[in-house]
Parts: C-alpha cells; structure tokens; sequence
C-alpha cells in the first residue's frame, strides 16, 4: 500500500504512527535500532583491442573489489549507445526558434531507485556559469550550445540545460531530446530573459537551489563558484547512467590554498554522483596584450618596465585554465582550451560516452570514516579487453568526525538546498517596525525545542552549542541581509532541568526597504549535526502609502518578559545594535514573541504594537483596544487606551502596550483583534490573530 503525503508545514513534523507511539509508552521499544547501507554505482566502459564496445557481458562476468575486499553486485544494466557515425540525422529544425517566453525554473527528475530512467542515451548537461563570464564570454557559449544542437546532436543524445546566477544554481531544462525546446531556451538566454517576458518582480521564482552571496560567511567567490558546481552534481547524481556537465566559464581563478578543501568537496561530489567535468574556456584563443587590455587599468610602478606585470597577467591566466584542467583531470574529463569553436568542446565531450556497463553494489565497508576507498574492477574472462571506471571515492562521514572546515561546508551546503530539512524542529517569526522614511526595522525570532539538543559535560558543566546562518534575498532572487552566529549554552543543574521543558531562543534584526522577501534560515545542534531549515515569504509595506487606513507596525502578542543578561533563552547578535533599534527591548526588558501563539492561563497576555502619524507636527491621541471572539461571539474586550504623546521624532510614533489577565479565560480557540482610531482624522486600523489559551 501507497500513501501519499500533501505538503507539510515548515518547522513542523509529520505524526507518529499509532501502533510505534503505543510501543514506545509502553516502554516495548527502548531499544534504538540503526541501518546503514552505502550503495556504490560504478559505469565501466569495456572496449577490446580495436576500440570497440564489448557487448554480452553478465554481472558473473565481472570482479569488484574496494580495498582488496571482494563486493556482491547487486545492480547491473547494458546501457549500448549509438555510435555517433552510425547515428541517423534528425530533422531538420526550423529556420527561426521563437523564444520561450520566459524561462521556467525546473529539477532533475529522479529515477526509482533500481531502475535506470533513462535507458540506451547519452546524458550531456549545459552548464553555464553566469557569474564567471563577461558578456562576449557568454554570447559566445550559448551560441557554441545552439550549434551542436542544430548541427552534432544525435538520436542517442539527452541535454539538460543549467546555469549559475543570481547566487542561484537553476534548471532551465531537465534532460530532453527536443532539439526546438533546447534552441528556444538558449536563444532566450541570448536576447536576455525578460526582454518579451512579464518583468514584475513580485513573480521571481524562489523555488531554486538558494545559493552564496556576499556576507561573513562567504569570503572568496571561488568557494561559491565551486560550491554552486557542486550542487549541480548533486542534482545529477539523482541518476545512475553516466553524466557529462559542460562546464562553460572564463576560467577559475584560485585563490592558493584557501580554495582547496572546497575544490576537493566539489570533485568528491562529482565522483559520487558520477559526473565528469568536461571545462569549456569561453575566452577561446586569447591575443594577450603584455599589460592587459582596456578592460583594466594601468597598474603603474617599475614592474611595467621590468616585465614582471606582464609576467603576472600571463601566470594568473594560466592560473584560471589550470583549475578548469584540475576539474576535468580529476573527475574523467577533458579541459577544452585556447580554441575558438567552443562547440568543438561539446563534441569533445559527447564523443567521450560509448556503451557502458552499469554495476552497483552496497559496501561491506560501513564506516563512515571519510576515508579515500580504492576500488578494482577484473573482468573473469580470458578476454582481452580495457576497462574504463572511476579508481576510487571518498566515504562520509561522521559529523563527530568533522573537521572545522567540513562543518562550514555542511551549512553552507544545506543552505543551498531548495527542500528544507527536518531533522532539527525550528519555528519563527518576522515582524517590521517603522524607523524612518525609508527604513524598517525586522526583529527576527526564532525558537527551537530544548528537548531536541544534545548536552555535552565540559570543563565540568554541561552545555549545548547551536549553529545559525541565514540569508534574507529580495524579490530579483538576490540576497540584501544574511546573518551568521553561534550561541554556545553552559547550563547549571537547574537550568539543565529547564532545558527539557522549555525552548532556546534566538533573535537579531535586519534594516530592509519596503518590497517582498524571502527568508532562509538554518539551525544546527553543534553536538549531533542534525539541522533544522526554515523557509518563509514576508511582506515589508510601505507605510507612507497608507491614506485609507492608520498605518500601524506588526503586531507582536507575548506572554514573558525576560531580562537581557538571561543567557538560556536569548542570544543576541549585536547586543547594543538591539537595544538601540530594536522596539521589543525597553529598559532592560525584552518582551518575547509568542511564536506559537499559545498562551496559559496563569500568565498574562502582553499586546504590543506601533501607529504612526506622517506628517504632522505634534502627536496626536490615538485609541486603541484589544477584542477576543470565540466563534461570533465576543468573549472579552479591554477598555480604550487613549495616548496622547509618543516619542519624538518625524514619524510621530504612537506605542500601545496591553497587558491582559488570561485567568478568567476557559481552554480553547479563540480570535485576538486589536482596534486602532484616530478621532481627528476618523481613520482606524484593524488586524486579528487565531490563538490558543491552554490550562
């Protein structure tokens, strides 16, 4: 039996089935029981003395060893691909390609698990790399790409199309024998996306992989580079036939050393996944001028005259084509270089994928050691033959086995991810607030389970360390604010207690401009790796536009106040940024939104909330009041809190503060509406909120 599971939502989990929560409280399942399995896929390609595909091999044919211990196929698939000479022309495509348009944003399709999707086809990935190449660069890739299309694409041939922008890495297209589709979207890459396309920002797609930008937590744009073709190889590694990835860029400048634990993670990935790199330098054959072109400025200084700055701009361009080689080198490819017909590169590649054979196996290795495991393949047979397979791949690993660098690349990796992750519970809430103009101040808060954490004893006390990173991108898809933090918890017996029964809370704060934003935000339990990934879209308005209505800020409904030194339940960012700026904070006090919205009974109901008067001179009273329905009937209703002066500065800001006794409320759902008036001008603001009051 099937079941299928609709959307669930973020920072929440899926129920327990019955029959285990039964067995778990009748203490019938105390024991933890864990599976691992690694499953191995190896593509061989077999050719004999004239360089022809051996075909009519088994499964018993074959010898799999990995560091000298024999493994049980378990998975074996002839894939026989058309050999590009015999390959009957398609028909021909049209004279003129309409373009689409405007290009959707798409996955990889997965297959089922032991079962190929795509059957007897060449599997060849466009990858263009946006953010590494000058316009001239890229016109004259995706021209490249729509001339093997029109011209050296074959029957046997499947092409994908993806590209990196935007700190994004997307799928314009899933893999396709449709030579006309593929044309159209690469001439719409030409003429430019939306140049007959809707531009409202408002509809930008969100639903790609989130990817790096600028901010503490990415230094150098190599690592994102790298990183970003990493995560292509992970979206092809959801196959199990052999990938090509057409890797167009001008070139891949390392920094020394600091790039290569990033580039070692990208080329493991690669292997995994059974990519290779085939590197296209869309600079092509490069006339260098001894001092560099127009494009930059003179550097000046003796080194002119001594030919050491001639000498450098040679050593970096030579630099930039080495890390293409390197790529290509290590994952069974071939840097295409210093050529003009970049299309030749495709063909290159293309050429490269004859008839193989397709083995998997699960290891009997199980560690995860992230150990490299070397790998033999022997055929049984007495037949001469050469076989073409990947040496080897690096295990996972354990996350207590991280190094420092393994642990950075994790989140930044998870941040790239579309699909949240779910191992870690994480709720939040964005609020704004009005600081000028132009400006508005977003509190961002953010509560995690005490329960999930794991504790560590150190230094004779026990404590818990969680991770944060997150990044808040506009509606264009780039990324305005982000933030990167840690709070590290030491716990007394006490407050170990309160742990379990409480939740850990974060808060900081952004300053954004009116518009609409999407916001990513991650937690990791330092101690077990398990993470939690929040997604959301907010909406900042833009207030000076309100006429019909009071324009009021969010409204924030909390049920504690805490003192700013409690280290258990708030870490903040920039601890004097937050008590300047942010609203929530008032002598030392912090009122603590309630995320979930669920109140007791035995504490009281705090209301805050911001009206604004653009415009005007002197502040103005204001009313405001506070109403709870139960269904259509009104349960209770505070008296009016009339306020008459409020903080002085040009937006003549009103506070409202409420605090409401819930002893005399019964259990249940109820609707909280605040009611704002403004006598003078006969304008009012109305906003309501579902809460639950329990005992």
């Amino acid at each position: 039996m099937v079941s299928k599971l609709g959307r669930v939502p973020l920072g929440r989990r899926l129920p327990i089935c019955p029959t285990i929560a039964a067995l778990l409280m009748s203490g019938l399942a105390m024991a933890q029981f864990t599976a691992t399995t690694q499953l191995v896929v190896q593509t061989v390609t077999v050719k004999d003395k004239a360089g022809k595909p051996v075909e009519g091999l088994t499964a018993k044919d074959f010898t799999v060893l990995e560091d000298g211990a024999p493994q049980t196929i378990k998975f074996f698939e002839y894939q026989k691909l058309t050999e590009l000479a015999e390959a009957a022309p398609q028909a021909p495509l049209p004279e003129k390609i309409i373009p689409v348009p405007k290009l959707t944003k798409t996955q990889i399709a997965p297959e089922v698990p032991g079962n190929t999707l795509y059957r007897d086809r060449r599997l060849l990935a466009l990858y263009f790399d946006l953010t590494a190449m000058g316009p001239p660069d890229q016109l004259r890739a995706l021209t490249a790409a729509k001339k093997f299309v029109r011209t050296n694409m074959t029957g046997s041939d499947l092409m994908a199309i993806m590209q990196f922008a935007g700190g994004a890495v997307q799928v314009l297209q899933d893999f396709t024998g449709d030579r006309a589709r593929l044309e159209s979207i690469l001439q719409t890459m030409i003429v430019g996306e939306d140049e007959n396309a809707d531009t409202n920002p408002n509809d930008s797609d969100t639903g790609a992989a989130f990817g790096q930008d600028d901010g503490e937590f990415n230094i150098f744009s190599t690592d994102r580079q790298l990183a970003a073709l990493q995560t292509a190889a992970k979206m092809l590694g959801q196959l199990s036939e052999k990938k090509s990835l057409i890797y167009f860029a001008s070139g891949l400048r390392m920094n020394g050393s600091d790039n290569q634990a990033q580039l070692r993670a990208t080329v493991n990935a690669a292997i995994r996944s059974g990519v290779s790199f085939w590197p296209v330098d869309a600079r092509g054959l490069v006339a260098m001028a001894p001092l560099g072109d127009a494009t930059r400025g003179s550097q000046g200084g003796h080194d002119m005259y001594t030919g050491a700055a001639a000498m450098n701009v040679m050593s970096n361009f030579q630099r930039s084509q080495d890390s293409l080689w390197s790529l290509a080198a290590d994952t069974g490819g071939k840097a295409f270089l210093d050529n003009n017909d970049l299309a030749s590169g495709i063909v290159q590649a293309q050429k490269s994928v004859p008839s193989y054979y397709i083995l998997g196996y699960y290891t009997s290795n199980a560690a995860l050691d992230g150990k490299f495991r070397k790998i033999k393949i022997t055929l049984n047979s007495t037949t001469t033959a050469a076989l073409d397979y990947r040496q080897g791949y690096y295990a996972n690993k354990q996350f207590k086995q991280f190094t420092t660098v393994d642990k950075e690349r994790q989140l930044e990796e998870a941040l790239m991810l579309g699909d949240p992750i779910t191992e870690l519970t994480i709720a939040m809430e964005v609020d704004y607030f009005q600081l000028n103009r132009a400006e508005y101040f977003v509190p961002l808060i953010v509560k995690i389970p005490g329960r999930e954490l794991a504790l560590a004893r150190k230094g004779g006390a026990e404590r818990t360390r969680i991770d944060f990173i997150g990044e808040v991108k506009d509606s264009f898809g780039v990324t305005v604010q982000n933030v990167r933090d840690k709070v590290d918890i030491k716990l007394t017996g006490n407050t170990a207690a309160e742990l379990a029964t409480k939740p850990v809370q974060y808060d900081t704060g952004f300053t954004l401009l009116p518009g609409k934003y999407t916001i990513k935000f991650l937690a990791r339990d330092a101690e077990t790796g398990r993470i939690g990934t929040y997604i959301s879209k907010f909406l900042i308005p833009n207030l000076n536009k309100e006429e019909k209505r009071i324009p009021i800020s969010s409204v924030v409904l909390s049920s504690q106040r805490v003192d700013l030194k409690d280290a258990l339940y708030n870490a903040l960012k920039d601890k004097d940024r937050a008590e300047t700026a942010n609203p929530l904070v008032l002598e030392g006090q912090k009122l603590i939104p309630s995320v979930t919205r669920v109140f007791r009974r035995d504490k009281d109901l705090f209301v805050y909330l911001q009206a604004y008067e653009p415009g005007l001179e002197t502040v103005k009273p204001m009313v405001a009041f506070v109403t709870f329905y139960q269904g259509q009937t009104k349960v209770f209703e505070t008296q009016p809190m009339q306020v008459n002066d409020g903080p002085v500065r040009k937006l003549k800001t009103v506070e409202f503060k409420f605090g409401l006794p819930l002893g005399k409320f019964t259990p249940g759902d109820y609707v909280c509406q605040v009611t704002v008036l403004d006598p003078g001008t006969q304008k009012a603001a109305f906003w309501q909120a579902p809460i639950v009051v329990i005992e």
